[in-house]
């Protein structure tokens, strides 16, 4: 028996549900660009890691729109907890002071905290409280090794050094893609798991310079 009105109200929750989705994608850009905009140098940071990580996820085989979701939220949120760093730690332009480290060190603690209570950022709460963690075990804040690393926070670790070695910094100017590549690979199996390593340097150089191009960065060739 066909019931009147069921179509239509099918259409009404697609439609609701594509609005919710949409209102949670423009508070997390949102919130992701005021980071950014904190520390000036790092500007469009979160973006480009988000896109650098799901090409490099998709390389790795993983499928799936929630995971790929989970993923690319918890790369664009990685550094949420620095709301918690004091400007004077987090703006300084010289080299911070243990007792200030330590500080700094508290921010994926923070963040995971902070977007805990979050019900739909949950999947992407590993990545913020693990992009830190070292494949070797001497990473913060809780020293994981190996693949008791979430896969998700292993790959983003990868994604997030490449991006901050090719871009300039008030500290350094930026490295060739080559150079960033060469260090990459020189921290397989101590800071990173050496099969998203090799993952990362099969991408085509193409690709990863029309992702930071599309986020405000020139990638220096090869």
């Amino acid at each position: 028996m066909f019931v009147t009105g069921v179509p239509g109200l099918f259409d009404r929750e697609r439609r609701a549900l594509a609005e919710t989705a949409a209102a949670h994608e423009e508070t997390l850009a949102a919130l992701a660009s005021s980071l950014d905009l904190r520390e000036h140098e790092t500007s469009l940071h979160s973006r480009r890691v988000r896109e650098y990580t799901l090409l490099l996820a998709e390389r790795l085989g993983i499928k799936g729109e929630a995971a790929l979701a989970n993923i690319g939220t918890g790369a664009l949120l990685h550094d949420v907890g620095k709301i918690g760093v004091p400007d004077s730690i987090l703006l300084k332009k010289g080299v911070p002071t243990e007792e200030e480290w330590e500080r700094i060190r508290l921010h994926p603690e923070l963040g995971a905290s902070l977007i805990g209570p979050i019900r739909f950022l949950e999947g992407a709460r590993e990545i913020v409280l693990a992009h830190h963690e070292k494949f070797d075990g001497t990473g913060y804040p809780r020293g994981l090794a190996g693949e008791s690393i979430p896969l998700g926070a292993r790959i983003f670790a990868v994604v997030d050094v490449f991006d901050a070695l090719t871009t300039d910094r008030p500290y350094k100017a930026a490295l060739s893609y080559r150079s960033a590549a060469d260090y990459l690979a020189s921290g397989r199996g101590t800071r990173f798991d050496p099969a998203v390593v090799d993952a990362f340097l099969k991408i085509p150089y193409r690709d990863l310079a029309e992702t930071a191009a599309r986020n405000g960065v020139v990638l220096v060739s090869p």
